[in-house]
């Protein structure tokens, strides 16, 4: 059976330019619309994140004003109960790619603190690329493809075209001005991207040969699909 491997951020917070600690983690629309889309595919999930620490949700994910009211809220807070193999990662060292069949990396703030310095994600996103398999990422989860630059400074998605969080869509999040850097800027300026954006908060997914990449929360899904397809 197809085993699609989620990596997921660690962190619980993103420090800002003045050192305040914002809250966060992974955001869960983007972690559990694809998961739900996967398991109903049939495949078989599991769970990295950076030292196999049991991820943390963003409440805000969570709460009515980001999932259409109370109801939606529910259905999101059972579907992360549901979730199980989320809360239970191994280490990103401990990958074997063989194992699976794709990488899908969620996003939400969490991203923006440890991935785009962790060397054990950076060489599995290295590996996974060259391997021919289909990497994915949505939203701020494109951070972590910083990790795949080289001492020489490259990348071997330079050049590959490839969404993620706007700077506009940052903007209207309210923490673009307090942020160390934005991750649009830093992945055409860093990683060589080609980056493309839509308006701020519509749906969006870019496919480059065998990376595959959505822009924003709603296009989590759409994402998750486009995967299906490549994987059928």
């Amino acid at each position: 059976m197809t085993k699609i491997l989620f990596v997921i951020t660690a962190a619980d917070h993103w420090t800002l330019a003045d050192g305040t600690r914002q809250p966060t983690g992974f955001w869960a629309e983007e972690a559990l619309g694809p998961y739900q889309i996967f398991k109903e595919a049939g495949y078989q999930i599991a769970a990295a994140t950076p030292g196999g620490v049991p991820p943390t949700v963003d409440v805000l994910s969570l709460s009515p004003d980001f999932n259409n009211g109370e109801e939606g809220a529910e259905r999101m807070r059972t579907a992360l109960r549901e979730a199980t193999e989320l809360a239970h990662p191994m280490r990103i060292e401990d990958v074997t790619i063989d194992d699976y069949e794709a990488v899908f990396y969620p996003g939400g703030w969490g991203p923006m603190e440890d991935l785009p310095g962790d060397a054990a994600s950076g060489k599995l996103l290295t590996d996974w690329i060259t391997s021919g398999k289909p990497v994915s990422l949505v939203c701020h989860g494109p951070a972590a493809l910083l990790a795949t630059i080289g001492p020489d400074g490259t990348s071997p998605y330079a050049g590959y075209r490839l969404t993620g969080l706007s700077n506009a869509e940052e903007q209207q999040n309210g923490l673009a001005d307090r942020a160390k850097w934005l991750l649009q800027d830093r992945l055409v300026s860093e990683l060589g991207a080609d980056y493309r954006e839509a308006d701020p908060f519509t749906p969006h997914v870019e496919v480059d040969r065998t990376l595959y990449t959505g822009q924003n929360p709603v296009s989590a899904v759409p994402l998750a699909q486009e995967l299906v397809k490549a994987l059928r």
